[in-house]
């Protein structure tokens, strides 16, 4: 149910806000360190509390810990100045994961493919994966009740090591999230989500079939069976199945914390980021006084990081700490922008405009949803220069693209702002390798090219960019990235290095013997 209206303006009280925050936070903890045992494992299984020995400590869960990271750059940046090159800057400083989509994506921007191209090209195998919408609850815990507002930060989020699909479950989880703190339905929660991405992507898919077999009423069981079989072609460790795990653990929970956790997890698969995520939008909606104890005790109030290195990161040592500095850059971001709900000392209070919004989906939503993964932006002192692939970087010699260019956020008008492409011999551009657009205050132009790829001298190929404004003396210099096909490996080893798994197991062995736990 929405709390009490007050037309014109929202607002959440402090304390009560506190304590989803908390909540997001226990259950991301609590639901990550339940699914760690089973990750990866195609069963069914019937797990109803911890199977570890915890000793008061979550297992470690990088579905946390990589939020870390964004904390961090929104304290050192502010909320409204972090964008997709930003996070992908703070990836390459702080995120060690070497895992799948993460190494993918380091790779790419170390060879300058920025993002969202870092979550695009040589991705095939990840791009659709789980590695974005697990870390969506701090763009909700920014902005509570605020569904559209979030999608942007999502995307620019997920773009940094995924595309399509993978971008899309950000954009889902983050809003049903964010809409938690002012609505506790979980049927409005997915549809309200559902409105946030393409009605015919993978993701929306998936999570119709778990809404459908709800409605028949059939159990999880069926439930799940027709995601897997539904998911098949992609394969396993994908995000339209485990985002539908998710839902059918929140749905056939009925609200009730254990049994939510516990039917994610059961579905299998990636069981720490569904179990994760599942607690996370039960800790929004119960608050941490709403989480039962016996679900806290046993791993305490610490985070334990995997895949970050914490030197400099600055490391919240509880979840409470985490908590405290996610509502100051709350409060921070409700100066920048007044239209954000507010926190106040009273009652909670939702307005009709809200409620309108979270139901119909907002323009905001549908501008991310525009954007395309396949395009490269420039900063400049007097604007942006944005260079769209027709197809990918990815080329080989004699093939051709369109390239669409855009000069946009300039604050002067009619200035001739000129590009000029220094091509190598063998390159070809037409019409020509210089343009020419026109300034308009707040307007942007685009002109469209075709480039012609000649011989590469390497794996990569950097074309350089003469960018002038008629009005400035010196030029700024841009490298646009283009990459050999063929030329890079990128998918799952063929095999595994068996003689160093082997080896690794004998030190765990060992270790396992001198400390008497065989």
């Amino acid at each position: 149910m929405f709390h009490t209206k007050v037309p014109g303006k929202s607002f959440m009280n402090r304390e009560e806000y506190r304590d989803k925050v908390l909540g997001c936070w226990t259950g991301k903890n609590i639901g990550g360190t339940l699914g760690a045992p089973m990750e990866g494992k195609r069963d069914i299984f019937d797990v109803t509390f911890y199977t570890q020995d915890l000793k008061g400590h979550p297992a470690p869960n990088d579905d946390l810990d990589l939020q870390l990271v964004w904390l961090r750059a929104i304290e050192d940046n502010g909320l409204y100045r972090v964008d997709e090159r930003i996070l992908g800057e703070y990836w390459l400083r702080f995120i060690t994961g070497p895992w799948n989509e993460y190494g993918i994506g380091k790779f790419n921007m170390i060879n300058g493919l920025f993002p969202p191209l870092s979550g695009l090209c040589n991705n095939g195998q990840w791009k659709n994966s789980n590695g974005a919408w697990i870390r969506s609850e701090i763009w909700a815990c920014l902005f509570p009740g605020e569904p559209d507002e979030v999608a942007p930060f999502a995307w620019c989020d997920a773009c940094v090591d995924h595309a399509g699909d993978g971008i899309y479950a950000e954009i889902f989880t983050a809003a049903l999230e964010a809409a938690a703190f002012v609505e506790s339905d979980i049927g409005k929660l997915i549809e309200i989500a559902l409105a946030r991405i393409p009605a015919d992507c993978r993701v929306a898919r998936s999570v119709r079939i778990a809404v459908d077999e709800f409605a028949a009423g059939h159990d999880w069981k069926t439930a799940r069976s027709r995601i897997v079989e539904d998911s098949a072609d992609l394969g396993w460790f994908q995000a339209p199945a485990n985002v539908a795990f998710t839902v059918v653990g929140l749905l056939w929970g009925r609200g009730d914390f254990g049994r939510s956790i516990c039917t994610a997890v059961n579905c299998g698969d990636d069981t720490d980021c569904t179990g994760a995520t599942c607690g996370a939008v039960l800790g929004i909606l119960l608050g941490r006084s709403g989480i039962p104890k016996e679900w806290i005790e046993p791993i305490g109030e610490g985070i334990k990081t995997v895949a970050v290195n914490p030197f400099q990161l600055d490391v919240p040592e509880t979840l409470g700490d985490l908590t405290d500095r996610v509502i100051c850059c709350k409060i921070e971001a409700d100066f920048e922008n007044p239209t954000l709900m507010r926190l106040t000392d009273g009652e909670t209070a939702v307005d009709g405009e809200l409620q309108k919004r979270l139901a119909d989906g907002g323009e905001t939503a549908k501008r991310v949803l525009a954007r395309s993964s396949g395009e490269l932006s420039f900063p400049l002192p007097y604007g942006k220069f944005k260079v769209e692939y027709e197809k990918s970087p990815v080329m080989q010699p004699g093939e051709s693209q369109k390239l669409r260019l855009t000069f946009y956020g300039c604050p002067f008008d009619c200035r001739a702002f000129t590009a000029e492409w220094q091509l190598p011999e063998g390159w070809t551009m037409s019409p020509g390798p210089q343009q020419v657009l026109m300034t308009r205050n707040g307007a942007g132009h685009s002109i469209e090219v075709e480039l012609t790829a000649g011989e590469f001298a390497d794996v990569m190929t950097y074309l350089p960019v003469e960018l002038r404004m008629s009005d400035r003396n010196f030029p700024s210099w841009i490298a646009v990235p283009f990459q050999q096909t063929g030329a890079v490996k990128s998918e799952w080893p063929d095999a595994v290095d068996q003689p160093a798994w082997d080896a690794l197991n004998r030190r765990a062995a060992r270790r396992a013997v001198m400390l008497g736990r065989d």
